[in-house]
C-alpha cells in the first residue's frame, strides 16, 4: 500500500513489537535526501504533508520549496539570484563592513575580499561570470519585500493600541542593530550605585535580547512571505520568527544545544563577523541571561509555521488594598523567621521570580525555598496569580 501510494520510491523499516503484552506493528520512515515524498494521485502540489504541531497540514509553496531544497542538501540563501548582476560596488561595501565587525569584536585586522565571497557562498562562479546569490542580495541592496523586521510598542499586553512601530528593511546586520536598539529604547534603564560609581542596567538581559533577534534573523525562513516581528508589551518582548523548525528539528533538541542551520550562507557570514556562534549554545546563553538578571525564563512557542520566543519583563508585585512596601513590611515581618522575610522582599520587587532564582538570591536549599513560600502563603502574605509556570507572585496584607 505505501509503494503504491507513496512517490518516490519509500521503503520504510516494518516490523512487530511487544508493548504492554500487545503486539503492534511499528513503521519507521528515515530521512532521505528525495524529499519531498507525497501522495502520488494527488501530485506533488497537493498531496505534500507535513506535521504541525499536533495536526497534519497540507505543505504550502514555501514549505514545498524548502523541503526541495532540504531533500538536495541546499538552503535558500546560496541559490543564485538572477534578477540583477552582480556589482562589485556592494562587495566592496561588503567586505569592509565585515572587516569593521572583525575588529570590533575580536580587534584583528583582517583583510577581507571577494574571494573570501565566494568561498562562503555569498557569490558564484559560472562560466567566468560572477553571480550574486540570495545571501549575498540579503547581506547587501535586500531587495526582497518581506525580508524585514517589524517593530512595535503596544500599549498593555495585546496588540490593540501602537505606541510606536518601525519596520527596518536594508541589509541583515542593519536589521538586527536598529531593532535591537529598538527594543532598548522601549524598555527602563534603571541605575544602582556600586561604590563611588553610578552603574547603569536595563529591566532585561541586553544580550539575551540580541541573541534572540540574531537568531530570528539568521534562522528564519526567507522564501516565506511574512516578516519577523519584535514587539514590547507591558509585560513581555515577543520575537517571532516566519518559518517552522527546520529539518525535524523539534524544541526539545534545541533546548539541549541540538542545531539545524537552515541559511547556511548567512550563517557562515555571521559567523565569520563574530554575530553567531555555529554551536547551538544560542539559547543556552539566552537562557542563562535571564538567570544572570533573575526573570522568568524564556517561553518558547511553536505557532503552526511560525517559531516565538517570550521573554518577560519584571513585574513589582501587586499589593493588596493600595497600600506601600513600607506597610506590608510593618504588618507582616514581625511574623516572619529570616528566610521568609528573604523570600518575601525579593518577590516585592519581581513576582516572576522562579523558585531557582530565589535560591541563588537568598544562597538557600530549594527544599529551604518552597517551605518559605508554602508558609507565606499559609499566613496570607503571598498568593499565586496564574500557573506555576507562566503565573506571577502577588504580595497581600494579611486580614
Amino acid at each position: 500500500a505505501i509503494s503504491d501510494a507513496i512517490t518516490p520510491q519509500l521503503l520504510p523499516n516494518i516490523y512487530v513489537a511487544d508493548v504492554d503484552e500487545k503486539s503492534i506493528i511499528v513503521v519507521e520512515v528515515f530521512p532521505s535526501p528525495n524529499r519531498p515524498y507525497y501522495v502520488k494521485s494527488s501530485g506533488k502540489e497537493e498531496g505534500t504533508f507535513v506535521r504541525v504541531g499536533g495536526t497534519t497540514r497540507l505543505a504550502g509553496a514555501a514549505i514545498l520549496k524548502e523541503l526541495e531544497l532540504e531533500g538536495a542538501n541546499m538552503s535558500y540563501d546560496s541559490l543564485a539570484y538572477l534578477e540583477a548582476d552582480y556589482s562589485e560596488k556592494d562587495a566592496k561595501v561588503l567586505c569592509d563592513v565585515i572587516e569593521k565587525y572583525i575588529l570590533k569584536e575580536k580587534n584583528i585586522n583582517r583583510q577581507v575580499s571577494p574571494h573570501q565571497l565566494n568561498n562562503w557562498g555569498l557569490i558564484k562562479r559560472v562560466n567566468d561570470k560572477i553571480i550574486p546569490t540570495n545571501a549575498f542580495m540579503l547581506m547587501t541592496s535586500n531587495p526582497f519585500q518581506f525580508a524585514t523586521v517589524q517593530c512595535a510598542r503596544f500599549k498593555g499586553t495585546t496588540r490593540s493600541v501602537f505606541i510606536d512601530k518601525r519596520e527596518f528593511g536594508g541589509t541583515l546586520y542593519e536589521q538586527i542593530e536598529e531593532a535591537y536598539n529598538f527594543v532598548l529604547k522601549h524598555i527602563n534603564l534603571g541605575a544602582t550605585i556600586e561604590g563611588i560609581f553610578r552603574k547603569e542596567k536595563y529591566e532585561l538581559p541586553p544580550e539575551s535580547i540580541r541573541e534572540l533577534i540574531v537568531n530570528a534573523v539568521t534562522h528564519r525562513n526567507y522564501a516565506e512571505n511574512a516578516c519577523v516581528q519584535v514587539s514590547v508589551y507591558d509585560d513581555r518582548v515577543e520575537i517571532t520568527s516566519p518559518g517552522r523548525l527546520y529539518g525535524g528539528i523539534t524544541l526539545k533538541e534545541i533546548l539541549s544545544g541540538n542545531s539545524r542551520i537552515r541559511n547556511k550562507v548567512i550563517a557562515t557570514v555571521f559567523s565569520e563577523m563574530f554575530i553567531i556562534e555555529k554551536w547551538g549554545t544560542g539559547i543556552q546563553r539566552v537562557i542563562d541571561g535571564c538567570r544572570d538578571y533573575a526573570i522568568a525564563d524564556p517561553e518558547w512557542i511553536e505557532l503552526g509555521t511560525t517559531f516565538r520566543a517570550n521573554i518577560y519583563r519584571p513585574q513589582q508585585s501587586t499589593v493588596s488594598k493600595s497600600v506601600s512596601n513600607d506597610t506590608v513590611n510593618d504588618t507582616v515581618n514581625d511574623t516572619l523567621n529570616k528566610s521568609e522575610q528573604a523570600v518575601l522582599e525579593l518577590i516585592k520587587g519581581n513576582g516572576l521570580l522562579s523558585v531557582e532564582a530565589l535560591e541563588k538570591k537568598i544562597d538557600k536549599s530549594r527544599s529551604t525555598v518552597l517551605r518559605a513560600l508554602k508558609s507565606l502563603r499559609e499566613k496570607g502574605s503571598i498568593e499565586r496569580s496564574g500557573s506555576d509556570k507562566s503565573g506571577h507572585w502577588v504580595v497581600k496584607i494579611p486580614e
